[in-house]
This record gives structure tokens, sequence and C-alpha cells, in this order.
């Protein structure tokens, strides 16, 4: 009797565990059709003086906004140097594009890992960078979202930004 009690309370706590919360999430996921997917990408040219920055958010309704410019604005809604002679540097754009696009182009970057944490065997062997990309995403409410240069991290990854900036800015980079 004692050792079925045991074999059941084992049985229970390994289903609990297998069910009740996940341990590690899978980062491949399909993307569903929400609103509430975006993705915000930073760019900076750090071989112009000064700085040149562009920033590309696109939620899953297809709004799409395109900022760039030399101003901390471009990437910093709460940016305080506003006595900087850039400042006034922004120009903003907002275009509409297909959301099943939007939805595609958010299936491309996580199916090259943009929700993966753990990216090894991936990193660049480069000292420095002349360019620096940054991503924060939510898509099916699973976010990822750091201040490290991508370049760095994964270059696949970064090329797939870069290519997401050149489509609705087409800069010159």
């Amino acid at each position: 009797m004692f050792k079925n009690a045991i074999i059941l309370c084992a049985t229970l706590a390994a289903a609990c565990l297998a069910g009740c919360g996940p341990f590690w999430v899978d980062p491949y996921i399909t993307v569903k059709d929400s609103p509430l997917n975006w993705v915000e990408i930073h760019y900076y040219n750090l071989k112009r003086t000064p700085i040149r920055r562009i920033g590309v958010y696109m939620n899953g309704m297809g709004h799409v906004a395109i900022k760039k410019g030399t101003s901390d604005l471009v990437s910093n809604d709460f940016a305080k140097r506003y006595q900087d002679d850039d400042w006034s540097d922004i120009k903003t754009k907002r275009i509409n594009v297909d959301p099943a696009h939007v939805k595609d182009l958010m299936q491309n970057l996580v199916n090259y890992g943009v929700l993966d944490r753990e990216k090894t065997g991936r990193k660049s062997g480069k000292d420095s960078f002349d360019r620096f990309i940054a991503v924060k995403v939510n898509i099916n409410n699973n976010t990822y979202s750091a201040q490290e240069n991508i370049f760095e991290v994964d270059p696949d990854l970064a090329e797939q930004l870069l290519d997401i900036i050149r489509e609705f800015d087409n800069p010159m980079l």
C-alpha cells in the first residue's frame, strides 16, 4: 500500500513538472496574428560623426514608424539633451503595410533566433564594430530586450534586422 502511494506521488510530481510550467520556452514559435506583436530595431552607424541613428518600429497591425537622424530622440523618446546642436535632427515617417507581410517578417526573425536567449557558437570574432544594432521584440507574449550589439552576438540575425531597415527606409548604411 505504501509502495503504491509513493509511485502515485512520483507519477503526479512528474506530470506536474512536465505540464505545470515552462522551465524552458521554445524560442522558435509560429507567429500568430495579433496587434500586440511588435518589433523595435535601433541601428547606429558609428563611422559617421555625428552618429547616424535609425529606428524602425512595426506592430502586428501593419503600422510601421521609421525615425532617422542624429538626435538622441531617434532611439530615446525621453532624451534630455535638448541643448545639443543635433536635437532637432530627426525625421519620422509612418506607413501602413499589410499585416500579413509584417507577420512574415516577424516569423523570419523568429526563425533566425531573435527570441533565442542562448545564442551559443554564433559570436563574431571581431574586436570592434563600426555599426551597432539592437532589437526589442514581443511576439506571442514572448519577449526579448537587450542593449547588446547583435553584430557581436549573432551576425546572421543582424543582417536580417538590417534587411528590415532597408526595406522600409533604404538608407545609406
